[in-house]
């Protein structure tokens, strides 16, 4: 089962918030062993993050064991390097240094062992900037992300945290061509993702595009774009729908079904290229139209006439989307029960990934408490009960029992 291909890697995840941890969980979802190293005696801050970013830890640390240790004392870092013999991968998204400052840099690991595959996820790669730290806000506004997203003179983050997760996506892509790698060579190496670097990726084709017209790139609310008709209509009652319609055959379908033929047989709509350079008259236009139009009559219309189209959906309308809920795309998850006496659980979103016969990510273990797997982790290392019980006193570790 491809769910299940990294079944016999091993990871150890040092990680807080979204970068390290997404890395963590798109490794743990396709089957590998990832146990989280979390601070004690507190365990990982996200954790007790408030407000929107109280779902992170649920999010992103589903199918995970968890050891929670101190990496400050000595013998907290001599449990690491143990684990660290027989693992195959390290993720870490800790500020520039301070995995080397806890002794678990990626030279003390590859000392320790030569096969292993370190992902580092950080701010930057390697240059001028390289030890300077970074968010995922940061480098929207740094790319040219925030310009992009926002109306002229109001540049705005994206909606999302979308340069943490992809780059995750990018540090993980970068770790699974390691490993067969190091299948060949039996050598590990160090793999790099960085948040900046995915932002100014994701500007190439606004570059390119800059390159190829000769002119300054506008925002995307400013933009000319390539389709004559892609935009937001409202409706009546308040209503709203995005239409795209972006060939001829869907111009000639659209205006079919809408009852549109004095636009059809309009010249200066003939073609995709004409419309576009006629929005500024043709947008009000359909404006005007749609502007009487029931919600019902326009997506039903958009349908039948086989053009994209979609309500203005907010987040909260996923957990009972039809294509969600038809293709097996959610998962129950429990939410940090370390606030609330009953863990509560929310349907989210699994990997947007589809194997053979339809199989999707599915739920293996909940997000863990901190340091629920440590007796069990330590257990299988060749710790004996008595000198988990002496971590355990010396506050080197938190271990929960059952």
């Amino acid at each position: 089962m491809s769910t299940r291909a990294l079944s016999d890697v091993t990871v150890l995840e040092f990680s807080h918030t979204i970068m390290g941890p997404c890395a963590g969980l798109l490794l743990a979802d396709l089957g590998a062993r990832v146990i989280k190293i979390e601070p004690a005696p507190d365990g990982d801050k996200t954790r007790y993050l408030n407000g929107f970013a109280s779902g992170f830890f649920a999010t992103f640390n589903r199918n995970k064991e968890s050891l929670a240790v101190n990496l400050k004392s000595p013998q907290g870092q001599a449990i690491i390097h143990r684990l660290v013999k027989e693992a195959d991968v390290v993720v870490e998204n800790y500020g520039p240094g301070t995995m080397r400052k806890l002794g678990c840099g990626y030279e003390t690991f590859k000392s320790i062992n030569p096969k292993l595959v370190y992902l580092a996820l950080k701010g930057y790669l390697s240059g001028p900037m390289q030890n300077r730290p970074a968010l995922d806000e940061v480098v929207q506004f740094q790319s040219g992300l925030a310009y992009m997203t926002g109306p002229v003179g109001r540049p705005l983050r994206a909606g999302a945290s979308i340069i943490d997760i992809l780059g995750a996506v990018f540090g993980v892509t970068g770790t699974l061509a390691a490993l067969r790698e190091t299948q060949t060579t039996g050598h590990g190496q160090k793999v790099s993702s960085a948040l900046f670097e995915t932002a100014a990726f994701l500007m190439a084709p606004h570059m390119a595009g800059g390159a190829a017209t000769g002119e300054t790139v506008p925002p995307m609310t400013a933009r000319r774009g390539a389709w004559g008709i892609y935009d937001v209509f409202k409706l009546t009652n308040d209503d709203a729908l995005f239409i795209g319609v972006t060939s001829d055959a869907q111009w000639q379908r659209f205006c079919r079904e809408f009852n549109l033929e004095s636009l059809f047989d309009d010249p200066r709509l003939a073609t995709n290229p004409q419309r576009t350079s006629e929005r500024s008259w043709l947008i009000p236009a359909l404006n005007e139209y749609f502007i009487d139009l029931p919600y019902e009559r326009v997506s039903a219309g958009c349908e039948r006439a086989d053009v994209s189209w979609s309500p203005v959906g907010q987040p909260e309308d996923l957990h009972q989307h039809e294509q969600l809920l038809g293709g097996k795309g959610l998962l129950n998850i429990a939410l940090d029960s370390a606030r609330q006496s009953v863990a509560e659980q929310v349907s989210l979103p699994g990997l947007p990934l589809e194997f053979n016969d339809n199989q999707r990510s599915h739920i293996n273990t909940q997000p863990p408490q901190a340091g629920e797997h440590t007796q069990a982790i330590l257990t299988s290392a060749g710790y004996s009960d008595q000198e988990i019980e002496r971590l355990e006193a010396d506050q080197v570790i938190i271990a929960s029992r059952p």
